[in-house]
């Protein structure tokens, strides 16, 4: 299947458009820190992925001999970030072989390979950084998959996509990075009538008030933009993506952020992570939206 070259803006030839684009590409492209964590779940199986994960950790990988401990807590760690991406797919909704999805944001590439393994559908990713493009573009080739799952180096608040070409498109933890209501205008655009969009990300509890210090802590370290959780329903109602399901991923997310801490790829963003969810300042959200209308 021969793939549309998208990686052009044919109006300015421009991906990084403000400082702040810029700064965050140079963020993913070169931080070792945040790297080190990805890089080494990744290779615990070969899919490589840049979220956090869910679910009830088997916390026996804390028992046994001290020499393997940290081995089998990486294990647990990305079994954990497996689950998130498996949930996230699973509200997709039915998707045929002959639909094409969305990754925006994509990274590595992890869950754009576990999507088309389960659909047999075609999958574009996209993102800023362009090492990530490079090394996910690199393992589709040793996938095998090159001809159904590629990965651009796009802006994915103007992609450049066709309109109405998608039957679904996801974020995943990397909504903090842009604006709401321009990013969904896109995602509104891109997908077909009766499209999906599904979201996870972190977000601000805007009933507690202001944005607590540990949620400003995580947006100094990431230099990203934490949005509160009604300017997600707000920018959806505006750019007609109603939502069909909502999962307070909160509770679920706690475990992993406590193993991790015990983890040697522990970074120290760990302490404010699990101080703002435990305070109920920060919360971990599925977002589920159908495009209504045309």
């Amino acid at each position: 299947m021969t793939m549309l070259n998208t990686d052009i803006d044919p109006a300015t030839g421009a991906v990084l458009r403000t400082s702040y684009q810029r700064s965050v590409a140079a963020y993913w492209n070169n931080n070792p820190n945040d790297d080190r964590v990805n890089i080494r779940l990744g290779e615990v199986d070969g899919l490589y992925h840049h979220h956090y994960g869910i679910g009830e950790p088997d916390l026996s990988v804390l028992e046994g001999p001290e020499d393997t401990r940290q081995e089998r807590i990486v294990k647990e760690l990305h079994r954990l970030e497996t689950a998130q991406a498996v949930t996230l797919l699973d509200h997709l909704g039915p998707v045929r072989p002959t639909d094409r999805l969305m990754d925006c944001g994509s990274g590595r590439g992890g869950t754009s390979f576990m999507a088309n393994q389960r659909f047999g559908c075609r999958v574009d990713g996209v993102t800023i950084s362009e090492y990530q493009v490079g090394f996910a573009n690199e393992q589709a080739e040793q996938r095998g998959v090159a001809d159904k799952v590629r990965f651009h180096f796009r802006n994915m608040l103007d992609s450049g996509f066709p309109t109405g070409g998608l039957r679904g498109i996801w974020t995943n933890e990397t909504t903090m990075y842009v604006d709401l209501f321009e990013l969904f205008a896109e995602f509104s655009r891109l997908l077909a009538p009766g499209g999906r969009y599904v979201c996870i990300t972190g977000c601000s509890n805007d009933v507690t008030g202001g944005r607590s210090a540990s949620v400003s802590w995580i947006d100094a370290h990431y230099g990203c933009m934490i949005h509160p959780r009604g300017e997600y329903f707000r920018a959806l109602a505006e750019n007609n993506l109603v939502p069909i399901d909502v999962v307070d991923l909160t509770a679920a997310t706690i475990p992993y952020w406590e193993l991790r801490g015990k983890s040697e790829l522990a970074t120290g963003v760990e302490t404010p992570f699990l101080t703002a969810y435990r305070e109920g300042s920060f919360q971990y959200l599925l977002i589920a939206a159908d495009k209504v209308g045309r």
